[in-house]
């Protein structure tokens, strides 16, 4: 099953919104991930560890990355957005395919932004 973590072993439950950009020749790309009031922040998680990235993970393995920030709302954490550089079509296509599998497990669909 496709899952993100952010720590290790633990499955982030809320589903974020993702919105990727790509270059021109498609070699390259960000994915820019927001999770809002994500398991990560409550209270009862800060005991499980800190936050070492976001791993997507799927039956191919991990992808990382270390770009991981919160964002706050009065003084509170309300968010983490973490963005994840695509470096190659091959990177391209892995992270697809990662993505096609957590939607299905998610009951997710793509919208192409106008």
């Amino acid at each position: 099953m496709a899952s993100i973590q952010f720590i290790e072993g633990i499955n982030e439950t809320i589903i974020p919104d993702i919105k990727l950009t790509r270059s021109r020749d498609g070699s390259t790309g960000t994915a820019t991930f927001r999770f809002n009031d994500p398991d990560i922040l409550k209270s009862d998680m800060q005991e499980k560890g800190n936050i070492t990235g976001m791993y997507l993970n799927d039956e191919e393995g991990s992808m990382v990355t270390k770009d991981v920030n919160a964002k706050f709302i009065n003084g509170k954490p309300q968010a983490i957005e973490s963005i994840y550089i695509i470096k190659s079509p091959q990177d391209w296509d892995r992270f697809m395919r990662f993505m096609e599998r957590y939607a299905k497990d998610n009951e997710l669909s793509f919208t192409k932004a106008s």
